[in-house]
Parts: structure tokens; sequence; C-alpha cells
């Protein structure tokens, strides 16, 4: 293996989280880290590797993405609730809660 990096490989449902170690190759790609960490075995309801949205530390990447020494790929999951409906909801709660007191 040339110049091997140190990189991890995460993913997270809200009761089970998993972050895989691993020594790759200079040069490997974000989707070439998801392939190696083999998560699947973890997780039965990850979608096949080139269906996946991935980041780095918070930042969307493509899955060519060529990882640098210490980065954290990340695997995101599809929203389940529309942000800007739970936004609605907290607010109409919080005006009711106001509107009582």
């Amino acid at each position: 293996m040339s110049d091997p990096i140190a990189v991890e490989v995460a993913y997270a449902l809200p009761e089970k989280q998993r972050i895989e170690k691993l020594t790759v190759p200079k040069g490997t790609s974000a989707l070439e880290a998801v392939e190696r960490a083999n998560l699947g075995r973890f997780f039965d309801e990850l979608p096949e590797p080139s269906a996946m949205k991935l980041g780095v530390f918070g930042k969307a990447v493509p899955p060519t993405h060529e990882l640098s020494d210490g980065e954290r790929v990340e695997i995101y999951r599809d929203l389940l609730i529309d942000p800007k409906a739970v936004r609605r909801a907290r607010a109409e709660k919080a005006k009711a809660e106001r509107a009582e007191s």
C-alpha cells in the first residue's frame, strides 16, 4: 500500500451509530472508503453504495471525492419529515402555549 492514510466512515440512526476506522491508500475516493467499511453488516437499511449521499465533516461531496488523511466520510439519510413543516408546527405550538398563559 503506497502512502496509506487514516480515514473514518460514519453512519447514524437515532438509536444506533457506527464509525469504522480504515487505513486506505492515498487517492481513495469517498465511495471506495464506504465500500471498504462494509457498514451493511450493521445496518440492513443502507442503500447500495452507488445510491448513497455522502459528505465529509458535514459538507456534501461527490462519491469521487479524493480523501485526505484524517477525513471522516458521512453517509447521509433522507429526511423523513419536511424541516419547514417541523418549524411551522413548533411555532404554532409555541403560539398556542403563549395564548393559554
